[in-house]
């Protein structure tokens, strides 16, 4: 690993390490959303292994988002947020079968409108401990 892979790499796990539940969350979905990006690229491209790869690692971090969700605690709010990370997983599963780019950007504008509801969660729950 050169210095500078280091260095970002430092940089990240302070970041994760000092990070709010909700600046975590909106870390996941930033992502999620960069690699969705990077699929629909790679796929109008013709570089589908490329796409494949960037879409899986997307799905991961959506089954992360998923899994996180206590439903018990979080009631209404987060069983929705479950159909929605079910719904993004789905809506992945038949971009991907049917080569359609288009379809990873709409999984990621969803999640770029949930990333923004979060962001706005942390910034006013870091405004109300200051």
């Amino acid at each position: 690993m050169n210095q500078s892979a280091a260095v970002r790499r430092a940089y990240l796990e302070t970041a994760v390490m000092t990070a709010s539940p909700a600046r975590l969350v909106v870390m996941l979905y930033d992502g999620a959303i960069r690699y969705l990006r990077q699929a629909s690229a790679a796929l109008r491209a013709g570089r589908h292994g490329v796409a494949r790869e960037r879409v899986r690692r997307a799905r991961a971090v959506i089954d992360e988002l998923n899994r996180s969700l206590d439903t018990r605690e979080g009631g209404d709010v987060a069983v929705r947020l479950r159909s929605i990370y079910l719904f993004c997983t789905t809506h992945l599963n038949d971009a991907t079968a049917e080569l359609d780019a288009d379809g990873y950007d709409r999984v990621a504008h969803l999640l770029a409108e949930l990333r923004d509801a979060w962001q706005e969660l942390d910034a006013a729950q870091l405004a109300e401990s200051a």
